[in-house]
């Protein structure tokens, strides 16, 4: 199963069925005032330098929603798709902005994770949520879509929605020998399907080696010396790769949901396996407050009791309105997808009960189709193709088989409620393990920062991002840690005013969090 560091939020899909919305909505962050001795008050951000002359104008092509926020401006920046090479062939970045209402300190730009989320979408909604706080005051509110990614171009695709749907089909559990290799032809195909629709040079260059790189063109083009940051989830791998490379250009930088650099892909998609236990063992023990829980009220049977709804799937699909019925992987990807935040616990309880009683499941299916991207007429974005495209770049994969068996005996220690059957000693290697093109970076320690340049921020029990990885990148950078104890993935904005107030203290006047500060309900 590959690693997942996605940051997302409860689509207009589950809106339609009358849901309650979850992730994105903020209420008002609490006044910012420096508090003496706290930490280092930096001076404002240096003038701006000449910015490069901008096209800004409308967002209309984006096709968002601007009606709250009618001051933003939207351009592209082009960037070489070969830093090697650039006079070559270019990509162009979509940029949203959002002008500061008050005065105005610089530019806060934000990373939404994935890899593969839109941030030009984010800053829209975003700014609309914070509206009337410090942040928007005193920020103008940043987005870019990095290359390949959400508006900019060449959007980055290697499936048609068809291919899609029928990808999703496939179970994937059958780890006998005809199983797996039938798994990693599945794998070969759609590197393959990239390849030939997106070139071997264009995937040699979508690593967050060139995306920290097209950022900086960003940060020039805005016309400033010096940027703030707030990256969530895969956003913080960005921001870290950045203050490897470009640290004198930032000012001050959040990574929320932390990704550990040092941890290569077997190890990170066995922590991130056993996060997601933990916060399926949060949400089981939640769900057994009431009778009517599907998993029943006894612990010991939680994940017994789940492979029971579950499992019989492999053979036969589950009963929706949706004419594609559920199918395993979308009900496996559902369960993950409504792991990332207790508002969607209650749509994962309805989607088991369709399972349990024999009716409609399709709460869990809708799950899926938010994670995957698939709108309600069937037509998929791409994050999920920029992920593995991504992931597959940014870190050597073994390519050997030894490795990938080892780690599929460890998830199932780690992980049993997402463990099939029992262990075989087969297991397909990752797509990344027969990927076409060479990794672009490789595992190491992020090297320290100077004292204010970052905060980490790190949730107890997240799923995709384990806690421990926002410790050991604390504890790299030399930045301080802030723990938000709850079961979700991310947390900055989110509601919390302890943390909240935090944050936007230290964007604002640089001031430190308390050591060993700890938020949550």
């Amino acid at each position: 199963m590959a690693a997942m560091s996605r940051r997302r939020s409860l689509s207009s899909a589950l809106l339609s069925l009358g849901l309650l919305v979850a992730g994105q909505s903020t209420p008002p962050v609490a006044g910012a005032t420096p508090e003496p001795g706290a930490g280092p008050t930096p001076s404002p951000a240096p003038p701006p330098a000449a910015a490069p002359q901008q096209n800004w104008g409308g967002c209309g092509q984006y096709q968002i929603d601007a009606s709250d926020i009618p001051t933003a401006k939207c351009t592209t920046v082009s960037v070489p798709i070969d830093y090697n090479n650039p006079g070559g062939a270019q990509a162009k970045l979509a940029v949203i902005r959002v002008p500061a209402t008050g005065q105005r300190i610089g530019s806060l730009l934000v990373n939404p994770g994935g890899p593969g989320a839109s941030a030009v979408d984010m800053v829209a909604a975003m700014a609309s949520d914070l509206q009337g706080t410090d942040i928007t005051r005193d920020f103008d509110l940043v987005g870019f879509d990095p290359r390949g990614v959400g508006h900019s171009t060449p959007a980055l695709r290697c499936r048609n929605d068809a291919e899609f749907d029928a990808y999703r089909t496939e179970p994937m559990v059958d780890y006998s020998p005809a199983g797996v290799a039938h798994i990693e032809q599945l794998y070969r195909q759609l590197a393959q399907q990239c390849v030939k629709r997106m070139g071997i040079g264009f995937l040699a260059n979508i690593g967050t080696a060139s995306v920290a790189r097209d950022m900086d063109v960003v940060r020039q083009a805005l016309g400033e010396n010096q940027i703030n940051y707030l990256g969530y989830s895969y956003g913080t791998e960005l921001g870290t790769a950045y203050l490897e490379r470009f640290g004198d250009h930032v000012r001050t930088m959040v990574l929320d949901g932390a990704i550990d650099p040092t941890v290569g892909p077997v190890q990170e998609n066995v922590n991130q396996m056993a996060g997601f236990q933990t916060a399926f063992n949060d949400y089981a023990a939640d769900c057994a407050r009431s009778k009517a829980c599907p998993l029943g009220t006894d612990p010991a049977q939680f994940v017994n009791r789940y492979h029971t709804l579950v499992d019989p799937l492999v053979a036969k699909p589950g009963r929706t309105s949706d004419p594609r019925g559920l199918s395993y992987a979308d009900a496996t990807t559902g369960t993950i997808n409504a792991l990332y935040t207790p508002q969607h616990w209650k749509y994962l309880t309805s989607g088991l009960l369709g399972l349990q009683r024999g009716t409609d499941a399709g709460d869990l299916l809708v799950l899926a189709d938010d994670y995957e991207g698939r709108d309600k007429n069937g037509r998929y974005d791409n994050d999920q193709d920029v992920f593995n495209a991504v992931r597959c770049v940014d870190a050597p994969t073994p390519p050997d088989a030894a490795s990938w068996v080892s780690a599929d005996r460890q998830i199932r220690q780690a992980a049993p409620f997402l463990s099939y059957g029992q262990f075989t000693g087969n297991a397909p290697r990752d797509l990344c393990a027969l990927w076409p093109v060479p990794a672009t970076s490789t595992p190491h320690s992020a090297a320290p920062v100077a004292r204010g340049k970052a905060v980490v921020v790190s949730t107890t029990h997240d799923p995709a991002t384990p806690y421990q990885a926002g410790v050991n990148l604390a504890g790299q950078l030399g930045a301080p840690l802030i723990t938000y104890d709850g079961t979700q993935h991310t947390a900055v904005f989110n509601g919390d005013q302890c943390l909240d107030t935090a944050v936007t203290r230290y964007f604002v006047a640089g001031t430190l969090p308390p050591a060993s500060l700890r938020c949550g309900p």
